[in-house]
């Protein structure tokens, strides 16, 4: 994720991205049964969160930030993705920066949240963000990806944007067992689509 290639690929892709969530654009033609039912689930888990001083980690557009209750702050490391969070969500607070190198003094949050930024980790990137979360925060929620039959646990991927660009990208993809087992957390949401765990730092 620190990369330079997905540093542009998700400053790139900033103007679109809500497509994946919403079914719209260039993800309009897939088949995702049950999609819209369980994202509303996810956005209820997540809001079912105690309020809390939350550092929203690779926030993105803000999509899910919106849920997150208490003193949230967002980070991400693209502008133009912070540039949507900031109309998205007024009263939270973004910044730019590194999410394995996190601008944020040690225990200034209760909850560090993520979505969908896990599973781009790389072995080495993993282990520095949770040493950055365990500095930083005293807990952990993480959403991403669930793991299904089309789909292996860990590949590469090529992207393709609206302007026809193309990007490798590494993902993994969870069942709620096991990333709650890697995590050492207890599961939220174990879905075809979606998985959530909370952990304790």
């Amino acid at each position: 994720m620190c990369s330079p290639e997905m540093r542009e690929y998700y400053d790139r892709r900033a103007a679109e991205y809500d497509d994946w969530y919403l079914g719209a654009g260039l993800h309009a033609p897939r088949d995702r049964p049950g999609w819209d039912d369980e994202l509303a689930l996810l956005e209820q888990t997540v809001v079912a969160l105690p309020p809390a001083r939350v550092l929203d980690v690779a926030c993105g557009t803000g999509f899910l930030t919106r849920h997150l209750r208490g003193h949230v702050v967002g980070v991400d490391q693209s502008p133009r993705m912070l540039a949507i969070a900031r109309e998205r969500v007024p009263r939270a607070t973004f910044i730019e920066g590194d999410a394995v190198a996190l601008p944020v003094p040690n225990g200034s949050f209760d909850r560090l949240f993520t979505g969908h930024f896990y599973g781009h980790l790389l072995p080495e990137e993993r282990q520095r963000f949770r040493v950055e979360a365990a500095r930083v925060a005293r807990e952990l929620v993480v959403v991403d990806s669930a793991l299904r039959d089309e789909v292996e646990a860990e590949e590469w991927q090529e992207r393709v944007l609206e302007d026809g660009s193309r990007h490798q990208v590494y993902k993994r993809y969870f069942t709620g067992e096991g990333l709650a087992s890697e995590l050492g957390g207890d599961v939220l949401l174990s879905g075809r689509w979606f998985v959530a765990v909370r952990s304790s730092l």
